[in-house]
């Protein structure tokens, strides 16, 4: 159980006990803290190892009272595959992560099925979410599963099968003529008139602990060896602050060393990169919103993220990186990993195509072990892999010969 929250700016603590979004006093990013050394006198290495391979193994470090109060949908270890040294760019040690197989296809789950478990047992009914699309879905998943009511806004043109997924999981469903952030204004005007808890990306504490748990499976997957260099696709960030959260906790509990802690590599579009471009500036923050934002990679269409404070300091404190890919090398790098059995979403695909980039920019040595981190299933963007059926041929049920 989780000691207190604590504001990442100001210092502020808050109790546990009370739904919380941001900081009241400054709007920083809340985040929780635990006693550490009192759960590690509690689990062990050797205990985990005997549960059940799911990130639920590790409830100890969650903001929960007991498994009582999970919401599941069953989910599993997601596996971690070594790619061949000449479709690596010639790297020995590229691993991929594949959370695709995790319920509604991306790593979102991990985020909401932890935030609606810790809203559930606080007592929350009515949820509402700005979201890109898989968010959303994440949401409506696990809201489905709560018995909680579930608002979504997202911009008109978000892909048609998380449209769906949100619409058939029972969600209030609100389509915006606009980008992420402006289905963001649109939360933070309607919130409190119709009485929704925020779930937004980065302004709430909740999803953090969700993701955080993503350092604790691929430390464990490792032997406890984390790899030198994890490469993840992002738009808000609550990946990356999450895979810095856990890290870092796991070093507190003497489970990995401080030196061990992976580089933490952001991947954007081209189209949208805020993060990049605050990161190669040398800036502790975004300043303003990308304009113009446009990229097939719905989820890394986020032109000013909440909290970039917080992502900028865990790719810095990780002695990190930032870089971007085009919509050509991501739709490459889609149709790459669908030949090697990878079906993958766009932003998943980004950071496959980072690593020439990476490599030009000598960012990675040739030794590293890097691990590229697949957030979702290509499964959910369907539109991208365009077919020509005419050109297959349609044989006769009595055919005894090919054309």
């Amino acid at each position: 159980m989780s000691s207190f929250v604590e504001c990442s700016l100001c210092g502020f603590k808050y109790s546990v006990n009370t739904p919380l979004n941001v900081c009241d006093r400054c709007g920083g990013a809340l985040l929780f803290r635990y006693d550490l050394n009192l759960i590690g006198n509690k689990v062990s290495k050797d205990i985990l190892k005997e549960r059940d391979d799911t990130f639920w193994k590790f409830i100890e470090f969650l903001p929960l009272k007991g498994e009582d109060s999970i919401v599941s949908l069953g989910e599993p270890y997601t596996p971690i595959i070594h790619l061949a040294k000449d479709f690596a760019f010639n790297f020995s040690n590229v691993f991929v992560k594949d959370d695709g197989r995790l319920p509604t296809a991306t790593f979102k789950a991990r985020g909401m099925s932890v935030a609606v478990s810790c809203l559930k047992e606080l007592g929350v009914k009515r949820v509402v979410i700005p979201s890109a699309g898989n968010a959303a879905a994440a949401l409506a998943a696990y809201g489905a599963r709560g018995g909680m009511e579930v608002y979504t806004f997202m911009p008109k043109d978000v892909p048609l099968s998380t449209l769906r997924e949100c619409a058939h999981m029972g969600a209030n469903i609100f389509l915006v003529d606009g980008l992420i952030s402006d289905a963001a204004r649109l939360v933070s005007k309607f919130k409190d008139k119709y009485g929704w808890f925020d779930v937004s990306t980065n302004k709430q504490p909740y999803r953090f602990e969700g993701y955080k748990l993503m350092a604790f499976e691929i430390a464990e997957q490792f032997d406890w060896n984390p790899p030198d260099v994890i490469i993840f696709p992002t738009g808000g960030g609550e990946g990356v602050i999450g895979l810095w959260k856990g890290f870092s906790e796991l070093v507190e509990l003497g489970w990995i060393e401080e030196n061990s802690i992976p580089r933490l590599v952001v991947v954007q579009s081209t189209g949208c990169a805020p993060i990049v471009k605050a990161f190669r500036n040398g800036e502790s923050e975004v300043a303003e919103a990308w304009r113009e934002a446009d990229t097939i990679a719905a989820g890394l269409r986020v032109p000013k993220p909440y909290a970039s404070y917080l992502i900028l300091k865990a790719v810095k404190e990780t002695n990190g990186y930032a870089t971007a890919v085009s919509d050509e090398e991501i739709l490459a790098s889609m149709k790459a990993l669908a030949k090697s059995g990878l079906f993958v979403c766009p932003e998943a695909a980004a950071t496959y195509a980072s690593l020439p980039h990476l490599k030009d920019e000598d960012v990675l040595d040739g030794d590293d072990k890097i691990l590229l981190y697949l957030t979702g299933s290509g499964l959910k963007y369907l539109d991208l892999f365009k077919i020509d059926f005419k050109s297959y041929p349609v044989l006769r049920k009595d055919a005894d010969s090919l054309p």
